[in-house]
């Protein structure tokens, strides 16, 4: 037969056994509330981190553009220099030679005009703009 004392066992037994489960399913719901909450913030990095990466696209093209441009200016500038350069040469070469010549040299060879602005748009510029001197004042805009 069983005993008192096997029943009252077994009984502290099914507690301890119920409190376990009991302890158990606390923290199982409680990694369950983190786990979601983990997944949230995956979620949210992740949409930062596209975020971020269309930024990055972005800045890779405007830096392009930016260097594409640089090397446009430097080409300009480089054009200029050369465009200046021979123009000295052509002044120093007249320089040397004979009077005579200079003048046959002169009638015979074009004019070069590097920059034309009509009058028109620097009567109206200067309409605009108050009196002063302009040139010492300004920087060169290249892009």
């Amino acid at each position: 037969m069983i005993s008192l004392e096997q029943v009252q066992l077994l009984e502290a037994k099914v507690t301890k056994a119920i409190e376990f489960v009991q302890q158990k399913s606390l923290e199982n719901a409680a990694l369950i509330s983190e786990k979601e909450n983990l997944q949230k913030k995956l979620e949210a990095n992740q949409r930062r981190i596209d975020e971020l990466e269309v930024h990055v696209m972005r800045f890779k093209e405007e830096q392009g553009r930016i260097e594409d441009g640089i090397i446009a200016a430097l080409d300009r500038l480089s054009q200029f220099e050369e465009a200046f350069e021979s123009s000295l040469k052509e002044k120093t070469a007249v320089k040397k030679t004979p009077v005579k010549t200079r003048e046959r040299a002169a009638d015979a060879a074009p004019k070069t005009v590097f920059f034309e602005i009509p009058k028109e748009d620097v009567q109206e510029k200067e309409e605009l703009l108050p009196d002063e001197d302009l040139s010492l004042e300004r920087e060169l805009d290249i892009f």
